[in-house]
Order: structure tokens, then sequence, then C-alpha cells
């Protein structure tokens, strides 16, 4: 026998990131598609397309609800996806859309309508969490363990759902919400309930965006479309650039959007987490780098007028629907999206949406956010028999939903800031002093 040429390479060489996955069809029951493989082509766009579909009814809300430019955001929130995917090394798939715990606090932000101080709280959370990224890189995970255990994590996740509660009724005063039109507002709200519990698997993951469609179909026929913004749709060019904002800085802005950080950091952590359950792989190693991509795509995002980001659930459904785990799908998510976002016309298509159908997505979607804090609860089986932990919750969420307010001069410090501080020095202060009295109470 001959023996092989010294050099001689025994697989041709790989020309992209990923392996093909077996004949890239993945068909076989229980085939599983790693983060480091791709199916054919054509399969992997059709994947990541599915990708867009799932971040696209939420990640519009955001800037329709706060004022942002709706394509802005969603260039921002395709070219923060990328450079996650650079900084993460393509080993952690995820969708970076806009972040909804960014809503109340932008909106107090926005003095008089400008969104320039918005956007500079927007950039200074997103250092925050690229400086935390870095700090967790080096030193690990655990003291962001003991910072915002689960008590914790989950009463932050469900204030901010209760804060937001009056924005879905009328958009703070604004009369943007269920308030100007119920009846479109309860068509909404019944389409996305239907649709859910009609139909299995992927469809019923579009139940935001079918009900949206829905609401506004049922909008235009019952005359309830502006037509000062169907006038901007006939006129918006197909194709140009979107419409971009300087950021301005201010101390007060700052404040408020500041503890959105701690959110984010469970938000990242969790995706971290579900991702390796999924995988079977460590990506403890990674977490830094997920916060460090997630802050440097939200300082992108708030330095030219797009909405702050995170990783996204609703793109771990997709995941964990089609067992498809490949980054070679969210970089062309990530594609379509700055496609999308580079079409005026889109963008002005988004913005014809009526206050009745954001009243109806943003109940539910608010609703979710609460429940979700909840969840973090039970999964983690936090046990409300110790006080310490009853207590945490129970002042944490009054005081976010009631948005109790403290000024200090030109500072203001709304529900999410006042209710994600109480939670914070609420556990750790009950837990200190429990300690000192009894040695034997669980840290």
């Amino acid at each position: 026998m001959t023996p092989p040429q010294t050099g001689t390479p025994t697989t041709p060489p790989r020309r992209t990131p990923w392996r093909l996955h077996g004949d890239g069809r993945a068909g076989r029951p229980g085939d599983v598609v790693a983060p480091d493989e791709r199916l054919s082509w054509p399969r992997t766009v059709g994947v990541g397309v599915q990708h867009v579909v799932a971040m696209f009814g939420a990640t519009f809300t955001v800037p329709l609800i706060t004022g942002f430019p709706p394509a802005t955001t969603l260039l921002f929130s395709g070219l923060g996806t990328l450079l996650f995917l650079l900084v993460t090394g393509n080993r952690l798939p995820s969708y970076l859309g806009s972040s909804f715990a960014f809503i109340a606090p932008v909106m107090a932000a926005k003095a008089g309508g400008d969104i320039g101080p918005a956007l500079g709280g927007i950039v200074v959370a997103g250092a925050a969490l690229a400086l935390v990224g870095v700090v967790v890189q080096v030193a690990g995970t655990r003291w962001i363990d003991a910072l915002m255990p689960p008590a914790v994590t989950g009463a932050i996740v469900a204030l901010i759902g209760l804060n937001l509660a009056p924005v879905a009724w009328d958009g703070n005063g604004s009369g943007t919400g269920v308030k100007a039109q119920p009846l479109v507002a309860v068509v909404t709200l019944a389409a996305i309930l239907l649709t859910t519990v009609a139909f299995r698997g992927f469809p019923g993951r579009l139940s935001i965006l079918v009900g949206v469609v829905v609401g506004w179909l049922f909008a235009a026929a019952t005359g309830g479309l502006d037509t000062a913004t169907l006038t901007r749709l006939r006129e918006a060019a197909w194709v140009g650039l979107p419409e971009f904002h300087a950021p301005s800085f201010s101390v007060r802005a700052a404040v408020l959007v500041i503890p959105v950080v701690l959110v984010l950091i469970a938000e990242n952590a969790g995706h971290v987490k579900a991702v390796a359950a999924m995988t079977g792989r460590n990506l403890d190693r990674d977490m830094g780098r997920a916060f460090l991509g997630d802050g440097i795509a939200t300082v992108l995002a708030g330095s030219a007028g797009g909405s702050g980001t995170t990783t996204y659930a609703e793109n771990i459904g997709v995941m964990a629907a089609t067992r498809v785990y490949s980054t070679a799908a969210y970089w062309v998510a990530g594609a379509a999206a700055v496609l999308l976002g580079l079409s005026p016309k889109f963008g002005a298509l988004i913005l014809t949406v009526p206050a009745g159908v954001l009243g109806g997505a943003t109940t539910v979607l608010y609703g979710l956010i609460a429940v979700l804090g909840a969840r973090i609860w039970i999964e983690n089986r936090v046990d409300f028999h110790d006080p310490v932990n009853l207590f945490t919750a129970a002042v944490a969420l009054i005081v976010g939903a009631a948005d109790y307010t403290l000024t200090a001069g030109d500072l203001a410090f709304n529900g999410i800031a006042l209710g994600t501080t109480a939670a914070l020095v609420t556990y750790h202060c009950m837990r200190v002093v429990a300690r000192l009295r009894s040695p034997r109470v669980p840290t």
C-alpha cells in the first residue's frame, strides 16, 4: 500500500466558517445543526428569513411606541446582529432586536419630544454593558450570579412589564394606545390570541405579526388609518438611507436609562445559558463576549437614531422548532434586516400602524414581560417562604408598577430605576442581616 503523501489534505479545505452538515438537508428526526455547521445555502437562507419574521413584530413595535424612526431601528438591529456574531466568533447564534426594557426610560428621557437625550442615554447604557462584558471576560460570571440572583432578576424583569402597562392604555397620556381606538385594539388582541392557539409550531410564533396585520386591515376598513401617514407612504422612495439622529448627553437621561443594563445582563446571560442547553455546549467562556457584542451594538444604534438592542427570545423559539443553531442563518437574517432598513417605503409603511393596533399588541407584549419575571422565579425554584425573596419581590413590584418617581434637582428617577434599586438593596441588605442573625442562612 502506498503511504499517503505528507502534507496532502484528506478533506477539501473549508471556504467559510461553517462546515456542511451532512448532505445539507438535515431531514432526519432529531437532527441538530450546530453553530459552526450550516445547511445548503438555499435552506440556510430559508431559516434566516424565518428569523427575520420572528424578530420583526417586536423589533418594529419599540420604535413605534418611542417615536424613533422604525427603518433606522431595523437597520441597526441588522448591523448589531452582524457585529455580535463577529465579536462572539460565530459561536453564539443570536439576533439582536429592539429591547423593550428601554421603552419607559427612553420615553421619560425625551425632553419635549427631542430624542437626542434618549439616544445619549442609550449610548451610555451600551458602553456600560460593554464594560461589564470586558470585566466578565476577565473575571468570570460568578459575581453576576451573586449580584443578581433569580429572586432579584425576576423582580426586575416583572416590574418593567408592569411599569409599561399605562403605555398600552394611552401611551402615558399621548393617546396612542387602547384608549384611542378600543375596538381596533380588541380586534388586534383577539387576532393575536386566536393565532397563538389555532396554529401549531412556527405559524403560531407569528401571532404578534398576524395580529398587527389583522388590526391594520380592520382599521383601514373602518376609516381608522391616518391620512397623513398614508400620504407619506405613497411619496416614500423604495431605496434610500433611513432617518438618522445624533445623540445628546445629559446626566438626567443617563440616570434614567442606565438601570436597563441590569436587565440586558439578565437577558444576555439567559440567552447564553439557553443556547448552551440546546446545543449541549458549555458557553460560559463566551458570556463576556455576548455582553460586549450587545453593548457595542447598542452604542452603535444610539449613536445614529436606533433603539437599544438585546438578544431575542423569539429567535430561540425558532431554533428550538427547527433545531438549526447555525450562525450562518443569523448572518442571513442580519443582512436581510439591513436591506429592509434601507427602504424608506418600508419604514413609512410601519408608521401607518394605528394607535389601537399598538395598544392591542402592547397589551400582550408588556404582559408577557411581567410574566417572564414570574417564569424566572419558577424555573429557578425561588423559595417565597423565605422572607428575603418575598419582600424583595413585593417592594420592587409596587415601586415599578406605581411608577414611583424621585426628583433631585434636575434629575428624575422613575419606577424602573427606583424599582431596580429597591430590588438590589432590599435583597442584599436583608440577606446580610439574616446571615448576621444566623450564620446558617443561605446566601
